[in-house]
């Protein structure tokens, strides 16, 4: 699907911008600086971020889960168990945020503060339903809501680990330790929110409840 305009020009935008975060953050001023030297108007800059800097973050990491499915489409996830193909997820997303490991170290800093910390949230929520999809998790029941919930729970850990630049190794062995981490709540929220809401079920006229 073609590129709508307000994409086309937030990306110019972010590519500008990218060289200037790596010194400055994503401060207004940098994004200021960026778009001048993008040529970009400001009815322009209004088109490709109404949002400002936390529209152009969320495209930077948009632009990275594109990047991950486009890798793990390349990969014969059929043949992995579960939770291998989310580590294939994890480790794909963080390989296309790689070269733009000071931006990710900038977007976490100011992530971190309290009145970002909505976007930020729903910036992990993101990043893990885009993983479970790419694993290939079509789940509608609370199945779904805490596959997610608990991964995107485990990724900023994740992302803090990753920034100070393990070896691949450790840093495989670390996506292990939490996944298994979080497939162990996982485990434990299932055998106590199934039974409640089976019950919740029996109670309703059809015998039926949705798990949403």
């Amino acid at each position: 699907m073609p590129a709508t305009p307000s994409e086309t020009l937030r990306r110019r935008w972010l590519d500008s911008l990218l060289p200037e975060v790596a010194f400055d953050g994503w401060t207004e001023g940098a994004a200021a600086r960026a778009a001048s030297a993008a040529g970009l108007s400001d009815g322009e800059q209004a088109l490709a971020a109404p949002g400002g800097v936390r529209d152009l973050i969320d495209s930077f990491f948009d632009r990275a889960g594109e990047e991950a499915l486009a890798a793990l489409a390349g990969e014969n996830l059929s043949s992995m168990r579960v939770q291998e193909r989310v580590k294939a997820g994890v480790l794909a997303w963080l390989a296309a945020l790689a070269p733009h490991r000071e931006a990710v170290r900038r977007a976490v800093q100011r992530g971190l503060v309290p009145w970002q910390a909505g976007p930020a949230l729903q910036r992990s929520w993101a990043v893990a339903d885009m993983i479970w999809q790419a694993a290939g998790d079509t789940a509608e029941d609370y199945n779904r809501y805490s596959k997610r919930g608990l991964l995107a729970a485990a990724l900023p850990p994740i992302v803090l680990y990753w920034l100070d630049n393990p070896s691949p190794e450790d840093l495989g062995d670390y996506v292990d330790r939490r996944l298994a981490q979080a497939s162990g709540m996982g485990r434990s929220a299932g055998r106590i929110l199934g039974p409640l809401l089976d019950a919740v079920g029996a109670a309703v006229p059809n015998g039926k409840a949705k798990r949403s």
